[in-house]
This record gives C-alpha cells, structure tokens and sequence, in this order.
C-alpha cells in the first residue's frame, strides 16, 4: 500500500508539469500562426503577398505547404508576413492568375480569399 501512495505523490506533480508545458507549448505556435483559408473554388500553386498598393510580392508562400499547393477550403501557413493590409497575386494550377487586393493580415490570426474577392483574372 505504501509503495501505491508514493506513486501517486509523483504521478500528481507529473501530470500538473505535463498540462502545463502543453499549454505553453500552445500558446507560443498560436503567435506564429498566420495562415491563410482558401475559400476560393480552385487550387492554388502560387500565393504571393505585397503591401497594399505597390508591387513588392514576396516569395511563393504555397512552398509552405507539404505538397505545394493550397486546395479549396485550405489552410495555408503565411510566413515572414508581419500585420498589415496586403494585395495578393493568386495562381492557379489551371494557371488562371487573379489578384485580391486590400487583405487584412493580423499575426497569428487566419484570413480568408473567396471567389467574389478575385479581380483582374485572366
């Protein structure tokens, strides 16, 4: 009986320092979790953003995703993107290219492009 309690005496501070650490653990990757939804009815292989109103596009972000694409209903990790408001170059694997202009990016925030949000597709 006695070799029970002490096992339960260690097993209790065990637990309380694993849900702990859990919990700090989620909270750190929820601050760098910027991603973008795809809410659009294609498949995109190329997503660039650029401060609203110029033509500085940064890298493909679709080279964030495992395969490279971002499918209908998506998300889309955005990375080295700080806060901000964002015109967005979209491609898409039929190689249709439309643009989204005026996104409001929040770190560790998701934000969305839909099918009316396109403009300039050719």
């Amino acid at each position: 009986m006695s070799h029970f309690l002490s096992l339960r005496r260690w097993l209790a501070p065990a637990a309380l320092c694993l849900v702990a650490g859990l919990a700090i653990m989620g909270d750190a990757g929820a601050a760098g979790s910027t991603r973008f939804w795809n809410l659009t009815s294609g498949t995109i292989k190329e997503f660039r953003l650029a401060p609203a109103g110029s033509t500085s596009f940064g890298k493909n972000q679709c080279e964030n995703d495992k395969d490279g694409t971002v499918d209908h209903d998506e998300r889309l990790p955005i990375v080295g993107i700080a806060a901000g408001r964002y015109d967005a170059k979209i491609v898409y694997t039929t190689g249709r290219a439309c643009m989204a202009r005026g996104l409001e990016v929040k770190e560790g925030k998701v934000f969305s492009i839909d099918d009316h949000d396109l403009k300039d597709c050719k």
